[in-house]
């Protein structure tokens, strides 16, 4: 198996993948690392399970790896046909979707979101990295010169933006972070309510961003 984080080649594709990995493990605390996370589209190699301590790892992919590391637990799931992800309800402590979600279509995404809330237990955490929606014609060009995967880069679908991830994911008091590095980072805690209807016109200023 290839220990490349993604498909095609970039030569800033394996420091991008650590820096994710860093962010990610500085996010999730202590106490929730003797339970189960889920990193959902783990890419070509599962880099960030890889290099994270938890005491059962699982994730999830549309495309099949060639045996996942020693530990991780993976299935094969493409997100866009079939968002539903095939565990027990409140399963895992914490979720990751890292430089995952701009793959996805809007309606994908709210499903998938559905399910992310279906599948953490109430204490747990979600932890989300994605480009920052203007960098989106500036990581074109840079996989045009090979900075960066051309491949993955062909497959965004959406260039979201942080406010409008907290409104899909429901709305919180503390949920977004500022952009650094041309990423935005949502940190986002189970929110305890069983649906993701859409908050009220105007709603999404709540959310905590600046």
């Amino acid at each position: 198996m290839s220990n490349l984080p993604t498909r095609g080649d970039g030569v800033l594709e394996p420091l991008l993948a650590r820096l994710r990995a860093q962010k990610a493990n500085s996010l999730i605390p202590a106490q929730l690392r003797s339970g189960r996370i889920l990193d959902v589209g783990c890419g070509s190699y599962p880099y960030f399970l890889a290099h994270t301590s938890f005491k059962e790892k699982f994730a999830v992919d549309q495309l099949p790896i060639a045996g996942p590391p020693l530990g991780i637990t993976f299935h094969n799931l493409d997100l866009n046909l079939n968002p539903l992800l095939p565990f027990d309800d409140t399963y895992f402590n914490a979720v990751s979707m890292l430089a995952v979600i701009e793959h996805l279509d809007p309606f994908g995404l709210i499903e998938l979101f559905r399910e992310t809330r279906r599948v953490l237990r109430p204490e747990g955490l979600v932890v989300v990295t994605t480009p920052a929606a203007w960098t989106d014609r500036l990581l074109r060009i840079m996989a045009s010169v090979r900075l960066i995967s051309k491949e993955e880069i062909d497959e965004h679908v959406y260039p979201y933006t942080l406010p409008l991830l907290g409104w899909y994911f429901g709305g919180y008091p503390r949920p977004l972070y500022r952009p650094s590095v041309g990423s935005g980072h949502l940190l986002a805690p189970h929110p305890g309510i069983p649906d993701t209807s859409p908050l009220p016109e105007g709603a999404a200023s709540t959310a905590g961003y600046d």
